[in-house]
């Protein structure tokens, strides 16, 4: 079954009812959640990701993209603020590489397509070592039926994150999942989790937003092999690796299946 394939079979059913996000004010609000942070993007933008490691911060291969020229960001242009909340955040750090997935092409025109292999990894100038900011660890893939959460910044509220507790995986084909969740420009990169048992692993990393029909959804993708080639791909490169051939820079896709999606990194802070 081909994507295009899949959004129009999930046309043909209602997505489920969507948790609005709700903002992360307080400590006790954010408390296990520290490890969710901004990414500042040249002074441009944002997007959002997590940390895996002490030195290891997991976003969208799109965010490092200059939207308007479509070249590779400087590393050295990024900074990570982890658990940013009301102006401050727990640690700041310049970022020393930056690996896209080497099969990920920057291309917003192609939509929903545009997903598969949209994974980065940010080493960080110097690791977080914080009794307050315990990097997560990745889970197994999900499939369609189980239930996710979000942890997100976004347009309009750059400065505080926010939790989404409860959305579906509507499918997943070809390394996309297709989610009802509701994310928003900076939201790109933000870390999809199952929680089991309490504990919250990463599954998933937002690469989209959209619309199925009526209802507004998301585009993740898919973590098992993808990351394990982005850390091989770190750990065997001592610069920022080869950039990927840049193509056309549209402004994202209506496909003949009534889905629209595009891309939600770079959002300016309001």
């Amino acid at each position: 079954m081909r994507l295009g394939i899949l959004l129009a079979a999930l046309l043909a059913g209602a997505a489920p009812a969507q948790e609005a996000p709700r903002g992360l004010q307080t400590g006790d609000d954010a408390r296990g959640w520290e490890a969710v942070g901004r990414i500042d993007i040249d002074g441009k933008g944002f997007c959002t990701g997590a940390l895996i490691a002490p030195d290891l911060v997991l976003t969208a291969a799109h965010c490092l993209f200059d939207r308007d020229t479509g070249a590779r960001v400087d590393p050295s242009r990024i900074e990570f603020l982890a658990g940013l909340r009301n102006g401050r955040a727990l640690a700041y750090r310049d970022v020393r590489r930056a690996v896209v997935h080497p099969a990920y092409v920057y291309d917003p025109s192609v939509g929903a397509a545009g997903s598969r292999d949209d994974l980065a990894l940010l080493e960080l100038a110097q690791p977080i070592r914080s009794t307050q900011v315990v990097p997560f660890a990745t889970g197994e893939a999900v499939h369609a039926g189980a239930t996710v959460s979000v942890v997100s910044y976004a347009a309009g509220r750059s400065e505080v994150p926010a939790l989404e507790g409860a959305c579906g995986v509507l499918g997943e084909e070809e390394g996309v999942l297709v989610l009802s969740c509701d994310v928003d420009f900076g939201s790109s990169g933000a870390p999809i989790f199952q929680v089991v048992g309490g504990v919250a692993r990463i599954v998933s990393v937002v690469s989209a937003k959209g619309e199925l029909g009526p209802d507004r959804v998301a585009l993740g993708t898919s973590l098992a092999a993808p990351l394990e080639e982005l850390r091989a791909l770190l750990d065997g490169q001592a610069g920022a690796g080869a950039l990927p051939e840049v193509r056309s820079l549209g402004a994202g896709e209506r496909s003949d299946t009534g889905a629209h999606f595009v891309s939600v990194g770079g959002a300016a802070p309001p």
